[in-house]
Parts: C-alpha cells; structure tokens; sequence
C-alpha cells in the first residue's frame, strides 16, 4: 500500500486541508519530507487514521476529540491508496482506491458514507481499508519521538487481536512499546541460522550487513549458533541502539506480515516518521536515511523534519521514486456465463461428490445409448428450460442438504434425486446398473477406471450406512468388465472387500494384470492374513490420483489394537512407506480412546492419521460424547499436542479446532497449549481473536 493523498476537514491545529504525494509517469516519491510546524505531529496521525481501519482506532489508546477543531462538526478525512497485489487487492481489481472515515464530537470513529464523500474523484472506486484485519493488507508502520522497546514483555505470538495498533501506537502515545530487539534478533537468529530458513536468513543477512555498514556495529558473531544477542545489543553504544531500534522495529513487523516471502524486508508499505532526526547526531542522520532507504526499498516513507535535517537529506535518497501498481494488474476473469443446455438435453447434477459419480455415469450412458443429449452439472446448478434432472447427493451434511433444497425449489417435478444423503434404499433401474460406466462424463479420470467388485459388509457399525444400504458382501462385477481397453489404473469403491469369501482370488487376478489399485473406501486390517498381505503387496495400492504407492486403513475405535499391530507388522512396513489410517472422531469415542489410537498409530512405522469428523449418515444416530472428556483431560491434551506425523498434519490440525471449541464448550477457558500447537505454523496472526472470542464460541471479542 501506498499513500497518494489525504484531505481532512476540521482538524484541530490544521482545520481543512490535504496532503498529496508528488506523482510523476505513474512514480511516486519515496521519501516526502514536510517541514514541522504546529500541525505537522497532527498531518502524520491523521495520515496514519486514514490507513489503519475503523475497527481498530477504537482500542487506540488516545483521546480522538483532541484532533478537531469545533466539537460540533466531525474531524473527516478521505484517502487515495494505490494497492499492491496480491497483498491488498486481486490482481484484476483496480489499484488505486478511495476511503474516509469520520471521527464524531464523542469520539466515535466510523466509515463515509458514499454520499460523504467531498474531495476525492467520484470516479474512484471506494474501498473499506478497514478490511485490512489480516496481518499482510495494508502495511502501515508509524513511529513518533519518542521510542522505547519492550523488555521481555513483547507479544509474538499475535495474543493482541488488535496487534496491527502495535505497528503506529508510538504515534499516538509516549507509553507504547517498539519491538524487544534482542528478543527479535534471537528468534531470527534461531530461525535463520539453527532452523536455516529462508526469509529469517535473508532477513538476518541484510540487518548484519547494513548495519556493519551505517552504523558501525560489529555483527560477525551474529551469524554464530552460540551467539548471545542480549549481550550484543548491552555492548551496543547508546546512539548506535537508538538508530537500529525503528529498524529492527520495521524488519521485525515486515517478517511478520510477510512470512511467506523468502526476502520480506522488500515488500511494499508505508512508514510514516515524526522527526526521526532527533534519532540521530547532525552527522549520523543522513547516514540513518541511506540505512533506512536501503534496508526497505519498496517502502514509502512520509516524514516530518527540521530545517538542518532537511538541509543534509542525502540528495540520492530524495530523488528516488517508487513504480505505483498498475503495471500487474490483469484483466477480471470473465464472468461465468449462466449454464445453458439444449433443447431435449438430460441434465446430471452431481451435489457433493469428492470423486466422479459411478450412477450418474452409467445414467449418462443409458441416455446415451438413447439418442439422448447429457450435460453434466456440479454442485447447485440452475440451468432454465431443462425438462428432465437427475441429481445425485452423497453426503448428508447442511451444505449438501441446503443444495438439495434449492434444487428442489427451482426444478420442482422435473427433478428426480438419489444418492446416500437423501435415500438409502434407492436403487439404479436394473437396465441401468447393468450397464458400463460412461467414461466421457468425467474426462478428468483419464485413464483411470472406477468402480465396485463387491457391495456391502458383514458388520452392523451404527455410524456407517452400508449394512442398510448395501446388506451382506457380493460380488457385483468382474475386473473385466470394469476397465477399458489399456487401463491399469483401478479407483476402487468397495465398502469392504476383504470381507468377502473369494477376495483373495480378485487379489490375484487384479496382481497378475499389474494392476494400480486405490482402495478408496479403505482396508479392514483386521481381516488380513498372510496371503493376503502378499497379494496386496503384489499390487501396487496407490492414492486416489495415482502419483504415490499407498496403504489406506481405518481405525474408528480403540479396541482389538493388539491384533491390528500383528497384523500391521505382517506387511513389514518401514518409515519410507506411505500408510493411511482413516480415523473418525466425533461419535462414540472419548478423548482418552482418541488419543489411545493415535498413541497406536504413532508407534507403527510408516503410518500416519487422517482424521474425519463423524457426520450423520441419513436417519443415522446423533454423535454419543457426553462423556468425552474425564478427570485428565489436560494431561492426554499435552501428550496429544506432543505427537507429530510427518503427513497430513493438517488433517490433525482440524482435529485439533474441534477438540479446542469443545474444550471450551465444556469448561468455559481455553487449552492454552492447545492453542498454541493449531497456530504453531498456520494463520499466526489469527490467534489473538481465536482466543479472545473463546474459539469462535462467542461472537464477539472479550
């Protein structure tokens, strides 16, 4: 984000007036100086008003009816911001936009109106900055004369929800706190040099080096292991740890915004700066400006000075200019065109599903065969002038439910519905499911084939549907008559084929025709034998999109453990193998089963978790955890948090946030180490409010 200009009515020491940024051949000035006077401290916080975003100025700590001049009339401002993409803005969208907002005679901060709005170009597109609640849009630092650092009372583990105040609250107020340099520098150090990685290293690098450089600081041991930055930065002279705090400052907040960048520090932004000359001796000043200049060189920097500072400004530095965003910005996609189909044409819908849909392949090869026209559909789709709708649900969830209601709605009598989430007992004409599957209809499968050998299962488990549905395990097919010409690759939908009496002998067929099988619906290890296990080792079992060899397994409860781990080590698995055990939560178990099974898991080389939360199946039972957490709670928590695979962690990290919000359901606070392991890696930013609303138990911030 860059500032192009602000105007501000009412202001208290400025009353009306603007400030606008020199802007030539679509560059603006990098470094604007404005010269102090009575309002220049007022120009600076209004600037920094303009970019910050209405829902945070209220947990400003500062007294917003000191910055107009009549109580009876609003402070107003409005803004024109050039966005950067992607950090502020898509791509396509336009980089250049307007904002205000209003500050009333009780202080109360809100957003214009549309019909407010009094000197930026109508034919600007308005944006709500306010929207920059993440911790990358809109990158504003804003620093004032007087900078003191925490001292081990600094916040990195984004707490604050409000934690974007921290970026200008100097500013504003004499007790705000800049960033604790050695504990910055220690994590840096920690990430770039014991952890080596990139953005901390290239960080790390350019810190030592310009300031090696400007401000003669000697920074050879800070790239040793053992180095100790407390005593580094004692060693510091006072005027050399006054001139690297804002920078440290700045590094430490662009590191944060910009994790994903390998060089942070050259990302865009905005700086504003109240006399930073008094940072600095006469002679240091401008040495500071070129350290500044270099150590950020995408950044825009507004900053108020004194004559002699201004004066010795380094005359390389001021001419510099900064390419405004526009260049990048590609055309909108186009929007998609309202789904038509032809008269007479068979519409398939497929609601939910996650792989193609074998039924409504072979629906479509019926019509086909028929001299019918078929045009496949996903999701809620509404295409008008159909005559004949066939849809198919597989899940019961609220979203599909919510869909399967709006087709209704729209098609009415036209619609004929199937699939597992809204009937169990519906069946596939016979014609129909006699037929091969039409292939066409999901051109992504390539040379992949789909389908079942055999139906059903002979266990009764209440959360499943297949015994209802399916009944006892058959034989539904051959392999023949599953693939087509030259197809080696087989997505398998048995729900389990291990349970049935001949499974072996299409284990053997299926390993003699070289086969790549992906056992889709997952493996009853309890069912293996010896000649078993050497037949699918034999086969190459492999995921869904055929790119790995692996195993996939089911593990929904904590009982027979012994047996599965016999079983289990039969395979001979090793670490460098890829072992799927599919592990549902959320229906019978307790928390210390749940952490029994992944305890379990852990142990066995090579297997790793996939965790999925249990969904109702239709007219299924409702999930049974009145008794999910008992007296060690805390303790199976910590061991919990404790255990890492090297796959899918993601898929833990879900398990994590239901366990959490459940947590607090039932007592009302927080696992705080819990907490900490779901944002160990992902979404650090979000944390604050995470805990603050309780994990989304309340709507509001506490």
């Amino acid at each position: 984000m860059y500032i192009l200009g602000i105007h501000f009515n009412n202001g208290h020491r400025s009353g009306d007036g603007r400030l606008l940024i020199e802007s030539r051949d679509n560059r603006i000035r990098k470094w604007t100086r404005l010269a102090i006077g009575r309002n220049h401290r007022e120009l600076l916080q209004l600037t920094a008003l303009a970019c910050t975003g209405v829902q945070f100025l209220p947990r400003l700590s500062f007294d917003f009816r000191s910055l107009y001049r009549t109580p009876e009339d609003p402070l107003h401002i409005e803004s024109l911001v050039a966005r950067h993409a992607p950090y502020d803005r898509p791509i396509y969208a336009s980089p250049v936009v307007r904002s205000g907002l209003q500050v009333g005679p009780e202080g109360t901060v809100r957003l214009l109106n549309k019909s407010c709005y009094r000197h930026t170009p109508l034919n600007v597109t308005r944006s709500r900055l306010s929207a920059g609640s993440g911790n990358t849009r809109f990158f504003l630092l804003a620093y004032g004369t007087e900078l003191a650092a925490h001292a081990g009372t600094d916040d990195f583990q984004f707490l604050d929800p409000y934690f974007r105040l921290n970026r200008i609250g100097s500013l504003f107020s004499a007790d705000a706190r800049l960033t604790d340099p050695v504990e910055f520098m220690s994590r840096l150090h920690y990430r770039g040099v014991m952890k080596a990685r990139l953005p901390a290293k290239e960080t790390l690098h350019i810190l030592c080096r310009l300031f090696e450089k400007y401000l003669q600081i000697d920074t050879a041991s800070w790239f040793h292991r053992e180095c100790d930055f407390g005593k580094a930065w004692r060693q510091l002279q006072r005027w050399q740890q006054r001139a690297a705090l804002p920078a440290i400052d700045a590094a430490r907040h662009m590191v944060d915004a910009f994790p994903r960048l390998a060089r942070p520090l050259q990302a865009p932004g905005l700086i504003v700066l109240e006399r930073p000359d008094r940072l600095c001796t006469e002679r240091l000043f401008p040495i500071w400006v070129e350290l500044m200049d270099r150590l950020f060189p995408q950044v825009q920097f507004v900053l108020t000075l004194g004559a002699k500072a201004d004066d010795h400004f380094p005359t390389r530095v001021a001419r510099k200019r900064l390419a405004l965003p526009g260049s990048d910005v590609t055309a909108r996609p186009k929007s998609t065109k309202r789904p038509h189909a032809r008269p007479g044409t068979v519409l398939l819908l497929d609601v939910d599903g996650r792989l193609p849909n074998l039924a409504l392949m072979k629906i479509s090869r019926y019509f086909r065969e028929h001299g019918r026209r078929v045009q496949l559909a996903r999701k809620a789709c509404f295409i008008p002038g159909v005559e004949e709708v066939y849809a198919s649900s597989i899940f019961s969830t609220q979203a599909s439910r919510r869909r399967v209601q709006a087709l209704q709605d729209y098609y009415g009598d036209s619609l004929i519905l199937g699939g597992s989430g809204v009937d169990i007992r519906g069946r596939l004409a016979s014609e129909i499911e006699a037929l091969p599957a039409d292939y066409g209809l999901y051109p992504e499968l390539g040379n992949r084939a789909i389908g079942f050998l055999t139906r059903g299962c002979p266990y009764r488990c209440p959360f499943c549907l297949v015994p209802a549905k399916e009944g006892d395990v058959r034989q539904v097919a051959d392999v023949d008559s599953l693939l087509q010409e030259g197809q080696k690759k087989l997505i398998l939908l048995d729900d389990n084929i291990l349970s049935y009496e001949r499974a072996g002998d299409l284990l053997e067929e299926m390993a003699q025709r070289e086969l790549q099988v992906n056992f889709t619906q997952t493996l009853d290890l309890r069912l293996v034998d010896q000649e078993t296990i050497q037949l699918l080792r034999r086969l190459h079992c492999s995921n869904t999109r055929f790119s790995r060899r692996n195993y996939h397994f089911s593990l929904n409860h904590a009982r027979g453990l012994k047996r599965l781990r016999r079983n289990y080590n039969l395979f001979g698995f090793g670490a460098s193998d890829n072992v799927e055990f599919v592990c549902m939560y959320g229906f019978n178990t307790t928390l210390e089963e749940d952490v029994e099974r992944f305890r379990f898991l852990r142990s066995l080389p090579g297997a790793y978790v996939f965790v999925q939360e249990y969904q109702p199946v239709l007219g299924g039972p409702p999930q049974k955890l009145s008794g999910f957490f008992d007296e060690r709670v805390d303790e199976l928590i910590d061991e919990l948090i404790g255990m890492v695979f090297t796959q899918n962690m993601k898929s833990m990290e879900r398990y994590y946030r239901w366990l959490s919000k459940r947590y607090a359901q039932s007592f009302g606070k927080l696992h705080r180490g819990l907490v900490d392991a779901i944002f160990r890696y992902n979404r650090r930013d979000q944390k604050g409010r995470y805990i603050a609303t309780l994990a989304g138990t309340r709507k509001t911030l506490a």
